[in-house]
């Protein structure tokens, strides 16, 4: 059956680095997952109904691109606070996750994962990473997937098999029930984590200009998406109605400034 026609309103949370870590921090409602859009992501938004169907699930939208906020102020007044998945990785890792916490890894090299659990002194990672192409075999998705609940509870859940093959499996989690913690589709984030990837200088990031160092490292993969593909997203975004989702007022502790 083919997937129902979504509304092309893409809901953002009000969220901040610091605001989204305190709220990960306390985080006890069951099982939610939260998706990090960029521009690739805006244009799968509204090109596929399925992709829509995905964000409409997630239990939290968190803005990804500072290019993209920088657009939003000028072409339509909205100001959204920028929460990068990269950043929100590196800093659960320093500041939220103890050695003791239940931590799963899904993608990522058996290397990549030794070195997140050396380097934060974790003694409660979990670690699963499928095969090339494994989101066009159910069976590959079924053991993915049965993997992470038999982890369960978690603290949380890194899905960091690109898009939309992350976002499929936590929308998947959530439908089946049975897995209870924090699911965060993270992308390429654990790769500058383990210094697989760089990240732009910080003066390139906060310019919104970050894709721009990533292209330089990578032109041959890259170009295609960002040069040709990424322009298309001057002529969608009038095409997607954004609205801002107000932050939930914080129940518990905050996390410490470091």
């Amino acid at each position: 059956m083919a997937p129902r026609e979504m509304s092309r309103s893409c809901m953002l949370d009000d969220y901040d680095l610091d605001a989204f870590l305190n709220l990960a921090a306390n985080f006890n409602d069951g099982f939610g997952y939260v998706v990090t859009p960029n521009v690739d992501h805006l244009i799968r938004f509204h090109d596929e109904p399925a992709f829509r169907a995905l964000y409409a699930d997630a239990s939290y939208v968190l803005l990804d691109s500072r290019f993209l906020s920088h657009i939003f102020r000028v072409w339509k007044g909205l100001r959204i606070p920028v929460c990068t998945g990269s950043d929100l990785t590196a800093q659960l890792f320093a500041r939220v996750i103890a050695p003791e916490d239940k931590i799963v890894l899904i993608g990522c090299s058996a290397e990549q994962a030794s070195a997140l659990a050396r380097r934060y002194g974790l003694k409660g990672l979990r670690h699963y990473n499928p095969p090339m192409g494994f989101i066009h075999d159910p069976q590959q998705v079924a053991a993915c997937l049965q993997f992470v609940e038999d982890q369960s509870p978690f603290r949380f859940c890194f899905l960091a098999v690109g898009a939309p093959q992350q976002e499929v499996l936590a929308h998947e989690l959530k439908i089946r029930g049975i897995a209870r913690g924090l699911a965060l589709c993270v992308g390429a984030s654990v790769n500058f984590l383990t210094g697989v990837e760089r990240r732009a200088p910080r003066w390139l990031q906060m310019a919104g200009l970050e894709w721009s160092y990533r292209l330089l490292q990578n032109p041959g993969r890259l170009a295609q998406r960002y040069l040709v593909r990424g322009l298309r997203v001057f002529f969608l975004l009038p095409l997607i109605e954004f609205l801002v989702r107000p932050r939930v007022p914080l129940r518990g502790g905050s996390v410490d400034s470091r």
